[in-house]
């Protein structure tokens, strides 16, 4: 059967372009479906933390060198427990690296991947298109999309879903998941600090949840406040200086006088593992498989790091003339990803339930493993090797 495509990737943010971008000199066919117009992905006003392993990826793709003059390269992690003074400084030479991490603001990362893909032939975008029916056969999957008021047909060896959280590509396979909302809910802003921020990224865990500070140009930061349901919708609805006035109070002032630049944004956060990544025909990455606390800044780069995964099983299929959409293959890819990514998710969950409470025994007990941290440096070396994407198994596409 003639096939119009190799691989369709439905959705066209980070994780799916990442994807487009690895494979498109790897002599396939791809569509990239987005149900948005692509003018829509830069007027998403979102920081990320990007480890160092996402760093290498993106070297990998060629999209890096654009990509670092516009961001943020942080050379210190800094931990604290609310206004304990034992804080914990993380540096290159505890991990042997010159820097620790990196924060990209979305725009920033959508623009260097829309620039690779630029004039490349093997790559076809539709888009805005929804997906509003998907039929898997032996040797074909069959989409059926709406494109502008109308129905298109799309036949493909390979479907791989990058549509998100609340993924309709992993609804309609029939894959489900398992997973928990938690009680709390996180506040996103963007302040511009009095004090320079140093290139600094702070993580401060407070009873109500973990506070973080991600550094960006122009001496701006981006917040990250966890907190109860409740208490983060009654942040939401304070007026600015009693919002910047709390900020002060957790810097314990800090960064001087504080100035919030645009809006504050209110999203609840959940844990999701699907219970497979891969039927016949089908693979699933980023969001659409997985979600986790945003404590630590590891999900989008889990994403990243799944899109080189299944970027390198598929290559390495098509090398040994192979099916690509074949459960044979694809199972390659879950074994790879699956469990490295339950150990991020259990690691982000341990993180956010052991630092997010008052019980004097568990408080006791935080306080001292950052005392340890701070002077063990294996206990430093370990958390960083998490922390910056190092751990695990590396991609091809990663230079080391």
């Amino acid at each position: 059967m003639a096939l119009d495509y190799d691989v369709a990737i439905v959705g066209g943010g980070i994780v799916g372009l990442t994807l487009a971008c690895a494979l498109k000199d790897a002599g396939l066919r791809i569509a990239v479906i987005e149900a948005k117009p692509r003018s829509a992905g830069f007027q998403r006003e979102r920081a990320y933390a990007i480890t160092l392993m996402s760093g290498q990826i993106f070297t990998g793709l060629g999209i890096w060198e654009q990509i670092l003059p516009q961001i943020t390269t942080f050379r210190q992690i800094r931990l604290a427990e609310a206004e304990c003074p034992a804080v914990v400084n993380l540096n290159p030479a505890d991990l042997g690296t010159q820097a620790l991490g990196y924060v990209a603001e979305h725009r920033v990362l959508l623009q260097a991947l829309y620039d690779r893909l630029e004039g490349a032939t093997s790559v076809e975008w539709l888009c805005p298109a929804d997906v509003v029916n998907t039929i898997y056969a032996a040797d074909h999957a069959e989409l059926t999309l709406a494109v502008a008021g109308e129905e298109r047909q799309v036949r493909a060896r390979l479907v791989v879903a990058a549509d998100g959280a609340r993924s309709q590509i992993r609804q309609r396979a029939g894959i489900g998941t398992h997973g928990w909302q938690y009680w709390q809910s996180c506040i996103t802003a963007v302040i511009r600090p009095e004090q320079p921020h140093g290139n600094i990224a702070r993580e401060h865990f407070w009873a109500s949840g973990p506070f973080a500070t991600l550094p960006l140009p122009g001496n701006r930061c981006q917040i990250v406040m966890t907190a109860p349901h409740a208490e983060a919708k009654a942040w939401m609805k304070v007026d600015e200086a009693d919002f910047l006035a709390e900020l002060n109070r957790r810097y314990a002032g800090q960064l001087g006088k504080l100035e919030l630049v645009g809006d504050r944004f209110l999203f609840q956060v959940q844990l999701m593992h699907s219970n497979r990544y891969i039927r016949s025909r089908l693979a699933l990455v980023g969001d659409a498989a997985h979600c986790c606390h945003p404590v630590g800044g590891q999900g989008m780069n889990l994403g990243i790091r799944d899109a080189a995964a299944l970027a390198q099983v598929i290559q390495t299929a098509l090398k040994q003339g192979e099916d690509v959409g074949s459960l044979r293959v694809l199972k390659r890819y879950e074994r790879w990803r699956r469990w490295e990514n339950f150990t991020i998710l259990g690691f982000t969950d341990l993180l956010d339930r052991a630092f997010s409470n008052h019980w004097l025994p568990l408080l006791m007990a935080r306080r001292l493993s950052l005392r340890l941290m701070r002077s063990l440096s294996p206990l430093r070396f370990l958390a960083l090797k998490l922390m910056t994407g190092l751990s695990g198994r590396y991609p091809e596409l990663a230079q080391r």
